[in-house]
């Protein structure tokens, strides 16, 4: 089991939702297991950006970005609802697949940062 932090505009993803819905929310990532990490599989991608290695899981309607900082903390870096980044790839239009969209194309990390402004 992992410790877990939040960043700013992760905890304001939060805080928009009802005190039950924000523990479902954060059901998925509190279920991971190191094994997890170690061998991502569907829902979970890892990638890497900026020489770090980041994780994206996908859990119904939310989208986690999240590093692991040591054994036993992961940081949630993002929470992003999936029409939201729908949205952001058919305004820029960028690549199709999320996986194309994080490793190539700064745009897409530019526009999570300004998120937490």
């Amino acid at each position: 089991m992992f410790q877990v932090t939040f960043s700013e505009q992760a905890l304001g993803e939060l805080k928009k939702l009802g005190p039950l819905a924000q523990l479902s929310a954060i059901d998925p990532v509190g279920k991971l297991r190191p094994d997890d990490l170690a061998h991502p599989r569907e829902p979970l991608n890892r990638f890497i950006r900026a020489g770090k290695n980041l994780f994206r899981l996908r859990d119904a309607e939310l989208r986690y970005y999240f590093e692991l900082r040591d054994e036993a903390n992961l940081h949630i870096l993002y929470i992003l609802h999936h029409h939201s980044l729908e949205d952001f790839l058919l305004r820029n239009r960028l690549p199709v697949t999320e996986h194309q969209l994080v490793e190539q194309n700064s745009k897409f990390w530019k526009y999570l940062e300004s998120l937490t402004k």
